[in-house]
């Protein structure tokens, strides 16, 4: 869980002035390639992920946890579809370009 608060944390911070609470490009805006940018598109979606694996584990119900595994990579990818479609028509082939080399959540892997 704490890995997890780590991970989100460190990803707000890296965004500084473009993080959003809701889905949306600011004016200017650039495409962030640093910090856990270089490896993931979302990382704090990542870290929050991991927070609720964290809690599942912490309470020891396997149903629990796949509860929350299950909701929050449910409601998550839901965002991240949203986000990305935001992101593509706000910054375009800069943005398309960073897809292409980077994975949504999971270095390497998805």
């Amino acid at each position: 869980m704490f890995l997890g608060m780590l991970i989100r944390g460190w990803a707000i911070r890296t965004l500084k002035g473009y993080f959003l609470f809701t889905v949306g490009v600011r004016e200017h805006q650039a495409v962030v390639e640093t910090g856990p940018y270089r490896l993931v598109r979302h990382p704090a979606y990542t870290g929050a992920i991991l927070c609720f694996v964290g809690i599942g584990l912490a309470v020891q119900s396997l149903a629990g946890l796949l509860l929350l595994l299950l909701v929050s990579t449910a409601s998550y990818g839901y965002r991240i579809r949203v986000e990305e479609r935001a992101l593509l028509k706000g910054l375009g082939e800069p943005y398309a370009a960073y897809m292409s080399h980077t994975k949504r959540l999971i270095p390497f892997v998805f």
